[in-house]
């Protein structure tokens, strides 16, 4: 009965570069339906979220932004939209193969990112951070490409506060999407989305790991009740 009973647990989320490998294969499977799916899980929730995070830039148009794990490019798409130059970045070639932009794109795992220092006025990233191996890293990396008053706006998934919402949504999460996933793109993908919010630490700590890389005035949205974030911040440092 114990060894019935743990065949039955979910698999351990993988780590380091078992994770790199498997976050890499599962964009890269899921690319042709990935907006797709995003609209039918989110019921179209998702574009309005995509929205808030490039207006919470709050950047004057003509800002170079790049585009942190840019998938098929619908934030670079909103970017220009807004006036902005945006670049995409993202590890995931089958992404890429299918991104809808004019927007420049470059292929690069976001902990090493190929721009030099200061080069951009803003960053903006959708449904990624649970992906990265290292936040610290990544966070300090952002600093590194971001001018001094530059801006970021990071969005992705949490758990709504209230208890009757987050019983739904985690019966929503865990249950219908990977049917969803199953009967439309890739059914182990949708089983492990889900389940990768738990590689995300609490906003106190998130907010810490962001003071710590060089960004100030951090603040934290939940936005529809708590099924998403939005970080913003601003480099610290003078502006040029």
């Amino acid at each position: 009965m114990v060894s019935r009973a743990r065949s039955d647990r979910a698999p351990a989320l993988p780590t380091g570069e078992d994770k790199v490998r498997a976050v890499r294969r599962m964009f890269d499977s899921i690319a042709p339906r990935y907006e797709a799916m995003n609209d039918i899980m989110t019921f179209g929730l998702d574009r309005l979220w995509r929205r808030t995070c490039v207006a919470a830039l709050e950047l004057a148009p003509g800002a170079l932004v790049l585009d942190v794990a840019c998938g098929t490019g619908d934030m670079c798409r909103l970017l220009h939209r807004a006036g902005h130059r945006p670049v995409g970045l993202d590890m995931s070639r089958g992404m890429l193969s299918v991104a809808r932009t004019g927007a420049p794109l470059v292929q690069a795992d976001a902990l090493a990112m190929p721009f030099v220092g200061q080069r951009f006025d803003g960053v903006v990233s959708a449904f990624a951070l649970r992906n990265v191996v290292d936040l610290s890293a990544l966070f300090a990396d952002l600093a590194r490409v971001v001018r001094p008053g530059g801006r970021l706006s990071l969005l992705d998934l949490a758990e709504p506060p209230n208890a009757l919402l987050r019983l739904g949504h985690r019966l929503w999460a865990g249950t219908v999407v990977p049917r969803l996933g199953a009967l439309l793109s890739d059914a182990g993908s949708y089983r492990y989305l889900p389940r990768s919010l738990a590689y995300l630490p609490s906003g106190p700590v998130m907010s810490q790991l962001l003071g710590a890389a060089g960004f100030q005035a951090v603040q934290r949205r939940l936005l529809s009740g708590g099924v998403t974030q939005l970080y913003t911040a601003t480099r610290s440092g003078a502006a040029p």
